[in-house]
């Protein structure tokens, strides 16, 4: 049983007019022991159909003037409320959707705490729980087998709480899931403005912390596989490659790296043959000397440095020419012979970088190319000088070659003290490792899962950033979409975090699949939700500008319907590293300090 408030007197389309009771706008009202809501907006309420009760929410209410009723000598106006279903409970169960429609004289009836809860609860036992609804204040246990297989969208201003949301989410997925998750599943969060770098998420033991820093050498460093930093596409990207001319460069020197990559030695002997080429050209070219001190003075064979610094272009002769001993060197390979080939064949190399490898096997390709007439010089030293200046700031943050820790449950990956050029290649890098190494070991259908968590996603997801060449930009974009559109069946998902979704691509946002909004008032970042998000209706629409801190509309593909919840604020030892500054603390007089500490 239930308190019966009113009665329905009009059904045009999904709209549907009731006339209620005086009685019913009270805010509370108890009846048997039970709680009840009173009418007002947002509310539910049952209209009883035969047999099942057609759940209705509350959109508007209005008097109806034009009518009234005579009662005990008194004018009363009708109080109306305009309603609309979303759904029916039938045998206990609430089935989402507009099936059935009450007829006039259907009765109203009031809802109880307990059922409402049924509506957005599928499965009680799991009390997968990170707040309550915003009016009713119902703990309400969100689907987590549907939610964390899909991509996230968490959007909403700075201060609106959005940081919170992310921590309490994956927080309360690791206090009852990390056990059971064991090795089957691998979790990365890109952190922009270090967040989440002190005891968030999951205990210490169980996390990886990486904190990059582009101003020191010796800091904390991603561990990127090789296939990944020794890609064309990749590199040509990286350093802005022109299509024509240097594009092709690096193709020949990653298909050159990779025809010799397994013979012993094949650095050093590259290094040995480029020294007999360059002495031994028909046509030998004055900047191949130049790269060859480059490359000696790079491996440290000083001995050779000191060599070639005797040694000097003769334009007349078209030779190079040793003033010691008045040598020029001909296209026989004598004069190499009798003054450098000893020198070379001892020549050794310590283990070297690959950062150091690709500088150096930059400047040999350039070599081999100038002496076979395949480029200009001036058209490739543009890209060997953006080489040296993008790998200066790539090798403080990212090691090649060596293994992560697969041990760890989750990986929180700062970019707080990086600057912006690393900003901005960096997560690309990373986003790329982890899709390509879970892609091409998982299973179909897939036998464990990826989740890559980005924090102020707009960051890297923007399509205005004007700081970036297009085509990098363009690869960027393309990188991500690929992934968003693709990982799923690899099982790899995304979960975004931004203030600014409209600066995201709308490929991007338009392809998750669940979204927590906190309060957003930008009408660019209104507009991209009324077009992406399908199940977000227009009464939850119009709340999204005046949420308080905290509270989120939910909605998506993993939820019937949208639903309204204030977070549940996490303890102060989990918060995420984001909370406002206490100017009454700070600025406070020294005698009134310690008072507010």
């Amino acid at each position: 049983m239930s308190i019966k408030i009113g009665e329905v007197i009009g059904v045009h389309g999904i709209k549907v007019t009731l006339k209620v009771f005086e009685e019913s706008n009270r805010e509370t009202l108890f009846y048997e022991g039970a709680k009840y809501k009173g009418v007002s907006i947002r509310e539910y309420i049952s209209i009883r159909r035969g047999f099942r009760d057609i759940i209705c929410i509350i959109e508007g209410e209005y008097l109806d003037e034009n009518r009234y009723e005579q009662h005990s000598e008194k004018m009363q106006y009708i109080r109306k409320v305009e309603a609309k279903p979303i759904g029916y409970f039938e045998h206990d169960k609430f089935n989402e959707g507009i099936k059935f429609l009450p007829m006039i004289k259907d009765p109203a009836f009031l809802m109880q705490e307990s059922r409402i809860s049924k509506i957005y609860t599928r499965n009680q036992k799991e009390g997968f729980v990170i707040g309550k609804m915003l009016k009713e204040e119902l703990p309400i246990s969100l689907p987590w087998e549907k939610l964390f297989n899909s991509h996230i969208g968490i959007f909403g201003n700075t201060g609106s709480g959005k940081s919170n949301t992310l921590a309490k989410l994956y927080t309360v997925l690791f206090e009852q899931k990390a056990d059971a998750i064991g090795h089957k599943s691998k979790f990365a969060i890109l952190d922009f403005n270090g967040e989440y770098t002190t005891g968030q998420f999951i205990e210490g033991s169980r996390k990886s912390i990486l904190k990059l820093d582009t101003s020191i050498a010796d800091g904390d460093k991603f561990p990127l596989a090789p296939e990944e930093f020794w890609n064309s596409d990749t590199l040509c990207i990286l350093f802005q490659a022109t299509a024509n001319t240097q594009r092709p460069f690096l193709n020949r020197l990653i298909n050159g790296r990779a025809k010799f990559i397994d013979a012993p030695n094949s650095l050093l002997n590259y290094i040995r043959g480029t020294f007999l080429a360059v002495f031994s050209a028909t046509a030998p070219k004055p900047e191949a000397l130049d790269l060859l001190r480059r490359v000696v003075e790079s491996v440290g064979a000083v001995g050779l440095s000191t060599m070639l610094r005797e040694i000097s272009w003769h334009g007349a002769a078209n030779k190079f020419h040793r003033s010691r001993d008045n040598l020029f060197f001909q296209a026989d390979g004598i004069a190499f012979q009798n003054t450098f080939a000893r020198a070379v064949a001892q020549l050794t190399i310590d283990d070297t970088n690959q950062f150091d490898e690709l500088i150096t096997r930059a400047d040999l390709q350039l070599i081999h190319d100038l002496l076979h007439g395949h480029v200009q010089f001036e058209h490739i030293q543009p890209l060997l000088k953006r080489i040296d200046s993008s790998l200066s700031g790539l090798k403080k943050v990212i090691v090649i070659g060596e293994e992560e820790d697969k041990t760890k449950l989750l990986t929180v990956i700062s970019l707080r003290k990086c600057n912006q050029d690393i900003k901005k290649v960096l997560p690309l890098l990373i986003a790329k490792h982890f899709y390509h190494q879970h892609k091409n070991t998982v299973k179909n259908p897939p036998d464990k899962t990826m989740h890559l968590i980005i924090d102020e996603a707009h960051n890297i997801l923007s399509q205005q950033s004007s700081r970036e060449h297009e085509s990098w930009k363009d690869y960027r974009l393309e990188l991500f979409e690929e992934i968003i559109k693709e990982g799923r069946k690899f099982g790899m998902f995304i979960t975004l975090s931004s203030q600014r979704p409209a600066d995201i691509s709308p490929t991007i946002v338009s392809q998750l699949h669940n979204f927590f909004i906190h309060r957003l008032v930008n009408e660019r970042d209104l507009y991209l939700l009324d077009n992406t998000i399908s199940t977000l209706d227009n009464l939850s629409r119009s709340l999204i500008p005046n949420l308080s801190k905290g509270c989120c509309i939910i909605t998506g593909t993993s939820f019937d319907l949208p639903m309204t919840l204030q977070i549940e604020k996490l303890n102060s030892a989990r918060q995420p590293d984001s909370e406002d500054v206490n100017l009454e603390k700070l600025w406070a007089n020294e005698e009134n300090f310690d008072d507010l500490v």
